[in-house]
């Protein structure tokens, strides 16, 4: 039984969006798997009530505390023992259950990542990404997208090779075009970070890699399938992505591509290099984009990637 873990207790709408998205998922996620809800068990019984869902259908492990967003993570995660966030990862650490989701605290789901589950041996430092769509029709991967806004070129070497695996193991990419992100093709341009990791990458064994790509081909398709970068680079490239679409919306525009841009269509992105899957949802989710971060959660659980990463950072 793969038991998926989820925060009922995090987001701007919790617990109503995260228990109702939780419903949603229920008939798209494998009949070998469950979803476990940690969080007010007397909210969650209403919500599922309100929605004619027996809750027999889910795990339910009742906790008496959140963590609020304005909450110092580190602190809350440590005096709210009994915070949904803290119990869960909790689980996570002792097998309890195979991947935790949550759309709550940013920080507090990555104070849980690297001091609960701890970094996978050898990651200098763990990354999240961003899936992004392309005309071409099948996913990128953009990392990092925020958590580590300053990075030295071994670290960006290391999510060449994380980024990688990723896209083979979860999008099914065969062996995956690697470029970093740069204001030029040229081996010899950008800035001294840019063109170390270029080295790096060159000499890397493990990756496909192909270069340098543009800002101009991040969503074409045409140059790379992981594109490397800094946090600060990553995240302004994200965001400006996310008010492009909305920007699109509100003009009336749609189409398969812009569509993709949805953040509810992915739902969360992983924290890649941890010893256990862990998806961080946006604050403002939906109930359609917590039932997207749960599918996102199967499938990284599926795809064995935590191992796929630890056995090749064990040497």
């Amino acid at each position: 039984m793969l038991r998926i873990g989820v925060d009922a207790m995090g987001g701007d709408f919790a617990p109503e969006a995260a228990v109702k998205g939780a419903v949603m998922a229920l008939d798209a996620i494998g009949p070998d798997s469950r979803i476990v809800l940690f969080g007010d068990e007397r909210r969650i019984r209403e919500v599922l009530e309100a929605e004619g869902c027996p809750a027999e259908r889910f795990g339910i492990v009742a906790t008496s505390e959140v963590i609020e967003m304005g909450d110092h993570p580190a602190k809350a995660f440590q005096a709210k023992a009994d915070s949904s966030i803290t119990v869960g990862f909790g689980y996570l650490a002792k097998g309890g259950i195979d991947g935790f989701a949550s759309a709550g605290s940013t920080g507090a789901m990555m104070v849980g990542s690297m001091y609960a589950v701890k970094p996978i041996e050898g990651v200098i430092r763990p990354t999240i990404s961003s899936i992004v769509p392309t005309v071409a029709g099948r996913p990128a991967l953009l990392l990092d997208v925020g958590l580590n806004v300053d990075c030295k070129p071994e670290v960006l070497a290391q999510y060449g090779v994380i980024g990688s695996i990723y896209a083979e193991a979860v999008l099914g990419i065969g062996s995956p075009r690697v470029a970093v992100l740069n204001i030029g093709e040229e081996e010899t341009k950008g800035n001294a970070l840019s063109k170390a990791t270029y080295e790096l990458l060159k000499a890397e064994p493990r990756i496909n890699f192909v270069g340098n790509v543009e800002g101009s081909h991040i969503f074409s398709g045409k140059v790379a399938d992981v594109i490397v970068c800094d946090g600060f680079v990553g995240n302004t490239v994200l965001k400006m992505a996310e008010g492009l679409y909305r920007i699109n919306k509100a003009l009336g525009g749609g189409n398969a591509f812009w569509d993709a841009m949805n953040y509810e269509n992915v739902g969360g992105t992983p924290v890649l290099g941890v010893n256990a899957p862990v998806i961080i949802g946006h604050g403002c989710s939906s109930p359609a984009a917590i039932r997207s971060m749960i599918l996102s959660t199967e499938q990284v659980v599926k795809a064995g990637l935590t191992a796929k990463l630890q056995r090749a950072f064990q040497n």
